[in-house]
Order: C-alpha cells, then structure tokens, then sequence
C-alpha cells in the first residue's frame, strides 16, 4: 500500500511551487467544529440512555444524569472558542 501512495504524494509535492493549504481556513474551522459536534452527538447517544434508565430507578440521579448527559457539549464550545481565538 505504501509503495503506491509514495510515488503519488511525490508528484502532488513537486507539481505546486509554493506550498497552499488543502482546504481554505474558514473551511478547516467549520469541519473541526463540525466534527467535534458529531462526537459529542456520539458520546451523548449512551450517556442519554444511561441517565434515563437511571433516573427511571431513582428520582435523585437526575442532576447528576443531566450534568453527565451536558458535558460533551463542552466539546463543541471549546471547538468554538478555538475557532474565534486562533487568527485565520
């Protein structure tokens, strides 16, 4: 597999005089935000279903349950944070 790629990756290599980015800036930030959301989305899938089971055992579970099911968005806003801090 490695002996088909070298011989590709040296010809895009000296095709382009100047070294450019694949993807534009503003497309770059948009697909790491966008991929932080799907695994937050991911993360969040077995944790809802394991605070509702849960909280359906025992009413008190439900702050913890919702503090759980809450933190992989952190993810996504930090992804957003970095987005606006970091200079294009």
């Amino acid at each position: 597999m490695i002996e088909t790629i070298a011989p590709v990756v040296n010809a895009v290599l000296q095709e382009g005089g100047a070294a450019a980015p694949a993807i534009p800036n503003k497309a770059a930030a948009a697909l790491a935000v966008g991929m932080a959301a799907l695994g937050a989305g991911l993360a969040e899938r077995g944790i809802g279903a394991a605070a509702v089971g849960a909280v359906a055992e025992d009413d008190s579970m439900f702050g913890r349950g919702l503090i759980l099911t809450v933190l992989p968005e952190t993810l996504v806003i930090l992804a957003l944070v970095v987005v606006f801090v970091v200079p294009n």
